[in-house]
């Protein structure tokens, strides 16, 4: 049984508040699922093409230019013939190298774009959703919790979303209690997740 969903975040240093943000919006999807969140390294030192390479689903967000790595990221990403979506944050000035590398790019068929980080948060959510759906046999996804899923993403609305500090911006991993047992001794329970304890 796969227990986590892996997902890989390609994303430059300059989209601070998006990096946080999506550790944020995966615990919003109702889904029994682990999660583990890599994240581009936030300099110039290369990308982690084992957790890359091994994530269910990687995400592209593009800011003002195509930063290390994330141009490695991306020349890797599809010459192993994946079409990861491509999340563009639109209003802002690019440099002439990240003009020039949209332009390149138009025809490739999974961009997207976004205004806001309302928008943005409902992409994310969307974008993850609709894989798990898909993948729900990989997932071992029952017909309660996929029909919930489909039901939440149909029903998103665009929330500007608070922004903690320091949440999930660099690798994270996200357990849930409905898939994981700890091998030696028990989940310890507060009285409000107990119906027997009064």
């Amino acid at each position: 049984m796969v227990d986590t969903f892996q997902l890989y975040i390609s994303a430059a240093n300059d989209l601070t508040n998006e990096r946080e943000l999506i550790g944020q919006v995966v615990t919003e999807i109702p889904v029994s699922l682990g999660w583990q969140i890599c994240f581009s390294s936030a300099g110039k030192n290369t990308g982690n093409e084992e957790s890359m390479l091994a994530a269910d689903l990687q995400l592209f967000v593009y800011g003002e230019d195509i930063r290390a790595p994330i141009g490695y990221e991306w020349y890797l990403s599809r010459s192993t013939g994946r079409t990861p979506p491509f999340l563009i944050k639109e209003n802002i000035p690019r440099t002439i190298a990240g003009r020039d590398f949209l332009k390149s790019i138009l025809s490739y068929p999974n961009l997207l774009s976004y205004n806001s980080l309302a928008e943005f948060r409902k992409l994310v959510i969307t974008q993850i959703g609709q894989y798990i759906i898909k993948h729900a046999d990989h997932f071992v996804i029952k017909t309660l919790e996929f029909e919930e899923i489909s039901k939440f993403i149909e029903d998103i609305e665009e929330i500007e979303p608070g922004l903690l500090d320091n949440v999930t911006g660099e690798d994270s991993i996200i357990l849930t209690r409905e898939r994981f047992l700890p091998k030696d001794g028990v989940l310890i329970q507060t009285p409000d997740d107990d119906p027997n304890i009064e």
